[in-house]
């Protein structure tokens, strides 16, 4: 191996730096252990993966066991999502959002999720920016969740299913 090639191969010698937060790393991202997934309603979960407090977003996945509306919500900020099982759609549009497919929500946009009948369970990898702030039919506000709102509502789950009210504290950046 010549020294360019090798030198290729060597890690970074520096410190890392010291402002910087640890990585985070979630082994079994879809967990085995069904206290982990966040109730939100009847057959409707969220598994925290990264609450990022100190830029306002999070990063979770979303699980469905059943067919209905879930919510009518909008965002101040884009949303990314990254269907891992089954499919969903909103009301407001006429495309479905299918295993393997990526979704980009535009900042603004107020729409509506819907899992229909025919799906058994879908799971989705969501980054929500800023909040999801819950509408009526015409718009108006009715509650919201954001980064705090999301990490309070894990600690009482776990805090009730004996995992640990802290066990949230992991995933906090």
């Amino acid at each position: 191996m010549d020294e360019k090639t090798e030198d290729k191969w060597q890690p970074y010698r520096k410190a890392q730096p010291r402002e910087s937060p640890p990585e985070l790393i979630v082994p079994n991202a879809i967990p085995t252990d069904d206290r982990i997934w966040v109730p939100v309603e009847e057959n409707v979960w969220f598994r925290p993966l990264l609450m990022c407090v100190s830029r306002g977003y999070w990063m979770n996945l979303l699980k469905v066991r059943k067919s209905g509306v879930l919510s009518r919500h909008r965002h101040p900020l884009p949303v990314h999502g990254f269907v891992l099982k089954g499919e969903w759609r909103y009301l407001e549009h006429d495309w479905v959002a299918t295993e393997g497919g990526y979704v980009y929500e535009a900042p603004g946009e107020t729409h509506t999720l819907v899992v229909d009948k025919h799906v058994e369970e879908m799971i989705t990898l969501f980054q929500v920016n800023g909040a999801m702030i819950y509408v009526d039919p015409d718009g108006n506000t009715v509650g919201y969740d954001d980064v705090f709102t999301r990490i309070d509502k894990c600690r009482a789950h776990y805090s009730k299913n004996g995992l640990g009210e802290d066990y949230i504290d992991q995933f906090i950046r």
